[in-house]
């Protein structure tokens, strides 16, 4: 499955932005001016959307309130990052249990790819602090970084892998055939939330081709 990252200016705008989408990430940390009163208008309109706010767009307080809001307003999934400080996370994902709302703990790395037994314990301090889907997402300088990220989904758990940056693209292409639950796209070019994005259409393209040729010589 793909989902959309929209950081649109406005609930309006945002609300347009969601027509014909199935899942849909809501980054509320780069729309400064929705209120916590339009978050939960925005989260009641549509059942498939990912509720991220991530650091430095509002103080710990807003942010929560934000999540918190989403959450009750029906978001299909909450995103928490791994480094949050405990009562935030267990005030949300308090929340989120109570309104069945799935919860996405997310590990990001802007500079690197750690080694892979860096990352298969961050993935495992994610389980044990109650994610019912793990999110790394790591910038990746080369190939072998690619493959790391990768391997991670040779297991049973619901994990979504991200290679940020131009060399990490192929990641957000194959993730979902290889166990992924969902990958991200842009809502079009130019609409990019992280480095590295594809957009909608193109990725949709790439994913099924890659689909139907797996498929073809399965079959031969």
């Amino acid at each position: 499955m793909i989902c959309v990252s929209l950081a649109e200016p406005g609930c309006a705008q945002c609300l347009t932005a969601l027509e014909g989408l199935e899942l849909a990430e809501i980054r509320l940390d780069r729309m400064g001016d929705l209120s916590v009163e339009d978050v939960a208008t925005l989260f009641a309109r549509h059942k498939g959307m990912i509720a991220t706010c991530r650091p430095g767009s509002f103080p710990d307080d807003g942010r929560k309130a934000r999540l918190l809001a989403a959450v009750s307003a029906g978001a299909a999934y909450v995103d928490i990052e791994l480094e949050s400080e405990e009562p935030y996370r267990e005030e949300i994902m308090a929340k989120a249990r109570e309104f069945g709302c799935k919860v996405i703990i997310s590990f990001h790395d802007h500079e690197k790819t750690p080694d892979r037994k860096t990352l298969s314990a961050i993935v495992e301090d994610s389980f044990l602090k109650g994610a019912d889907i793990v999110k790394i997402a790591c910038t990746v300088r080369s190939e072998r970084d690619n493959a790391r990220l990768i391997g991670l989904l040779d297991d049973s758990r619901s994990i979504v892998v991200i290679g940020m940056g131009e060399k990490g693209r192929i990641t957000r292409v194959v993730a979902p055939l290889l166990g992924s639950p969902f990958t991200f796209a842009s809502l079009t070019r130019g609409r990019e939330t992280a480095e590295g994005q594809i957009d909608q259409v193109t990725l949709e393209s790439l994913v099924e081709t890659l689909r139907e040729q797996t498929s073809k010589e399965a079959a031969s």
